[in-house]
């Protein structure tokens, strides 16, 4: 099928490369030229893995550019997934969608069919909205041509992103036209039957389970995707709360959650605590649902809670440190992980930034590395005093703390003997639990977790 994609962020560039590696044809726009002129080169923007590596190999099926008139003019199914940030209110900007949708109608040609696919994650109605601006436009230009809409939320996880396209849980369409549903169930018919050949670094999954098409209306959809993201929230606060009881009671919250994880009803899956959520996602969407919640005159409070619990957990590691060290001012205190999770460069919404900002308040001093997300992390801190170090073992020269952020594998197989021997005190602030406390103490280390008594 001839697909053009609307933006090429962390949605758009993995959906535009996983269709093209699918044999569909396909054409990603955007405005940002400093982006295109890397994706023509073959260079990835972004930092997700296997990106790089599908950019070398779909080069025939896949071509980028700003013009995007002429990029959808010819296209069965225009995917819009443009960026939808949050306002001041915790509402989503669509202005961003509604852009690129009244410039979509000015390239469609009269006597064609066109299916527009909302990615973007929108408020409930924004398909709807959505319609009215496309038609307002081709009524203007006096174009009569057939287009459906649909709705088709993604459920990456950045740092997985191409596994989440290739081998999703399901696929969601919200439209009220049946031939809707049809293009996009042909779209994704290698994905739902299984039938690729899985990129060379890429594994298909174990189980024989093959993905759902789920067929339902725009509202449905636009809320399935804030159900969603909201829930995984819920689960990561939850197994927060309970590690803040663990410590008290002393308990291992990471035996607590493996006992309950276990129970098939629950999973494993988000249930690791640590210094709560981040990213361009959870902090966004559970605002955005508040938001419409409050539209309606209706409560949340468990969402709420799960906010002001996830948002503890940052002040959480500035009080163990002070706990640790009495005084803070002039401390040094090392950063292992920028990002706000691993195999990914985005610091947006990350924990480390807010946990660095807390710390320049208390008069610290910050030494900070991540494998690949120094560069955002500086563009973000640039007005706050810290010093980025290339090596994870220079952040512990004559430190007096060091905080474990991102569980980045790297961290998982340091020396710990290695990392304590040039502290002036060896502390460590495991904020992910990625040790064990008996491994951290015999080198040397007064050891503080999450939740772990």
């Amino acid at each position: 099928m001839k697909v053009a994609i609307i933006g090429t962020g962390y949605v758009g560039l993995t959906t535009c490369l996983a269709m093209a590696y699918l044999n569909h044809e396909v054409i990603g726009v955007d405005k940002d030229s400093d982006k295109l002129s890397l994706l023509r080169q073959g260079i990835s923007p972004i930092h997700e893995t296997g990106v790089q590596a599908l950019l070398h190999q779909i080069t025939e099926n896949v071509c980028f550019t700003g013009d995007l008139k002429s990029a959808v003019a010819d296209s069965e199914i225009i995917m819009i997934a443009v960026g939808t940030p949050p306002k001041q209110d915790g509402e989503a900007d669509i202005r961003y969608v509604e852009e690129a949708a009244k410039e979509v109608a000015c390239g469609l040609e009269p006597n064609r069919e066109y299916v527009i696919v909302i990615k973007s994650t929108v408020p409930i109605g924004t398909n709807r909205r959505i319609a009215h601006l496309v038609h307002s436009v081709l009524q203007a230009r006096g174009v009569r041509t057939d287009v459906c809409f649909a709705s088709n939320p993604e459920f990456l996880q950045e740092g997985l992103a191409l596994r989440g396209t290739f081998y999703p849980d399901r696929v969601v369409v919200g439209t009220d036209r049946p031939e809707a549903v049809d293009a996009m169930r042909q779209l994704h018919k290698p994905i739902l039957e299984r039938s690729f050949d899985p990129p060379s670094f890429l594994a298909a999954p174990d189980d024989e389970n093959l993905p759902s098409l789920i067929a339902t209306d725009a509202t449905n959809a636009e809320m399935i995707k804030y159900a969603a993201n909201t829930f995984l929230a819920l689960k990561i606060s939850f197994i927060n709360e309970i590690a803040g009881l663990c410590e008290r009671v002393e308990a291992d919250v990471t035996e607590v959650a493996r006992g309950v994880g276990l129970d098939s009803r629950i999973s494993h899956r988000f249930l690791q605590a640590g210094v709560g959520w981040g990213g361009s996602c959870f902090p966004k969407d559970t605002a955005a649902l508040l938001r419409v919640a409050s539209e309606y005159g209706y409560s949340m409070p468990i969402i709420e809670a799960a906010r002001v619990v996830n948002q503890r957990q940052r002040t959480l590691i500035v009080e163990k440190l002070q706990h640790a060290l009495k005084i803070l001012r002039g401390r040094t205190i090392g950063i292992l992980g920028l990002a706000f999770k691993p195999n990914t460069d985005d610091v947006r919404g990350a924990p480390a930034l807010e946990i660095i900002r807390l710390l320049n308040e208390q008069g610290a001093y910050v030494r900070a590395h991540d494998p690949v997300a120094i560069p955002h992390a500086r563009e973000d801190l640039e007005n706050i005093e810290i010093e980025f170090v290339e090596d994870a073992y220079a952040v512990s020269n004559a430190a007096d703390a060091i905080v474990i952020i991102t569980d980045w594998n790297e961290y998982r197989s340091l020396n710990l003997h290695t990392l304590a021997k040039p502290m002036s005190t060896p502390i460590l602030i495991d904020g992910r639990n990625i040790y064990s406390p008996d491994e951290a103490r015999d080198a040397g280390f007064q050891y503080m977790g999450i939740g772990r008594g």
